[in-house]
């Protein structure tokens, strides 16, 4: 996860010039947690819709 900075630049590229703290903060946020997820399906860290409905079947 080296590149946090350059996604940074990214998303904040991404806004308007106008945008406010919150909407600055909230755009970080989600990049991240995108981040965060793309790094765990890489890593073979999720459940396939097939293995969700058998898992929801048992409850």
């Amino acid at each position: 996860m080296g590149y946090a900075k350059l996604d940074a630049i990214e998303t904040l590229n991404r806004l308007p010039d106008e945008a406010s703290w919150e909407e600055i903060m909230y755009e970080l946020y989600v990049t991240k947690k995108v981040n965060q997820a793309r790094e765990q399906v890489a890593q073979g860290g999720f459940v396939t819709h097939e293995d969700a409905k058998k898992r929801l079947m048992k409850s």
